[in-house]
């Protein structure tokens, strides 16, 4: 003969309690707890002794009401500890947040949990994250803002219940809500707020198909959870906040690292070609030192062997020009165009880089310059030791001799002197 879970063993001479300490360890259905009474009154006890059994038996189910609601605060400490675990290690928010619906879904004991987030770029709300819903006009609801029941907590910051959505008349409805409600079939709904300081950011949702009073335990559950929703959302709105900033950072130091490389090069060509300058170098040396920077070849054209139309408005822009492939920096001195640079294999300057090679077109205008006044000044010089040797009566032959040398002229020589008039 088998006996079920709930069936009580009397032993003999047993005390009023033992039946109901007997169900208790037994975790027996409330239903069970009649059992020791109406098994008395059929075997006939004494009115005294059916009288302790009641009283037992109220005490008992005393007990196991409280040993329940112990066991229920312990399941919802323990969910709510699980869910700040999750926000602790938060990788996915939309995973965090269904982790919350789905736990007060089934803490609440309701056929739906829901949760809507604003949408400030649009000015209304949206549904975020269902859990149990089986209409996909509800899970695609679009709120306006002061809609609904949703609506209605987000104006007053607190937790509002409705035991019949359809018959409250305490907020706004409307046709599109109204509808998806409709076909979600609920009726029962509990919406509190997702605060963020002062500011409402959304609603979280638990909803009943049947008519249901929700208990102050339950709304301070569900109100909990909103809490950590809240928080999981401002989190991970700071490490997208923070991911931004360190992305807009790595470009702000690449940007600073190539520009540092550019103004080396830069600071490397002007050493360079102040160095050229000193030494007397030439402008073919010139171009070779910027070739070698700028990674390209540069060579220097006479200005009647350079693009006519390029060399032009090189010069009367002041920069050097793109010509097809090539970049064309004018050499000029005042009005004169003494010649150009020409520069190819390198078709993308950068501005500093389209800079260097005009600083290079600049210092061999320079240069030009400096050769041909030299040149100017040794002929002028020339004539000059002419005259005195011609004549030389009231010369110094020493200094003669000293200036000849300069120029390098050999007085003992023999020289023809030819005259023209």
């Amino acid at each position: 003969m088998t006996m079920s879970r709930d069936h009580v063993q009397r032993a003999p001479g047993a005390g009023a309690e033992a039946p109901y300490l007997e169900l208790l360890a037994r975790d027996a259905s409330a239903e069970a707890y009649e059992q020791p009474v109406l098994l008395a009154r059929a075997e006939g006890r004494a009115a005294d002794r059916i009288a302790a059994l009641e009283e037992a038996k109220l005490l008992a189910l005393r007990v196991r009401a409280e040993l329940e609601g112990r066991r229920r605060r312990e399941a919802e400490l323990s969910a709510l500890f699980e869910t700040a675990h999750d926000l602790a290690g938060l990788r996915d928010l939309d995973a965090v947040l269904q982790a919350i619906v789905q736990r007060a879904r089934s803490l609440l004991g309701t056929d739906v949990a829901y949760l809507t987030l604003n949408d400030p770029g649009r000015g209304d709300t949206y549904m975020r994250v269902t859990e149990g819903s089986v209409s996909a006009r509800f899970q695609q609801l679009r709120l306006g803002m002061g809609e609904g029941l949703g609506g209605l907590v987000a104006q007053t910051t607190r937790p509002y219940v409705t035991d019949d959505y359809f018959k409250d008349a305490r907020f706004q409805h409307t046709l599109t809500i109204d509808a998806g409600v409709r076909d979600e079939g609920l009726v029962a709904i509990l919406g509190v707020p997702l605060m963020l300081g002062p500011h409402v950011i959304g609603v979280l949702f638990a909803a009943d198909r049947r008519a249901r009073v929700f208990e102050r335990a339950q709304i301070a559950l569900l109100g909990s959870f909103a809490a950590l929703a809240a928080a999981a959302i401002d989190t991970a709105n700071l490490l997208t906040e923070t991911r931004a900033a360190l992305a807009g950072l790595e470009r702000a130091n690449e940007i600073i690292r190539d520009r540092s490389a550019v103004i080396e090069r830069a600071s490397d060509v002007h050493d360079r070609l102040a160095e050229l300058v000193l030494r007397g170098g030439g402008v073919h040396d010139v171009a070779a030192a910027v070739s070698e920077v700028l990674d390209s070849t540069v060579e220097f054209t006479e200005a009647d062997a350079a693009p006519a139309e390029a060399l032009e408005a090189s010069r009367a822009e002041g920069h050097a020009v793109r010509h097809g492939s090539a970049w064309i920096a004018a050499v000029a001195a005042g009005g004169e165009l003494l010649g150009a640079l020409v520069l190819r294999g390198h078709a993308g300057l950068d501005p500093v880089d389209q800079r260097t090679l005009e600083r290079a077109a600049m210092v061999t205008s320079l240069l030009l310059l400096a050769r041909r006044s030299a040149a100017e000044a040794e002929q002028r010089v020339r004539g000059e030791l002419l005259d005195d040797l011609l004549d030389a009566r009231d010369r110094d032959p020493r200094l003669l001799r000293e200036r000849a040398a300069r120029l390098r002229a050999d007085l003992d020589a023999t020289h023809v002197v030819l005259a023209a008039r």
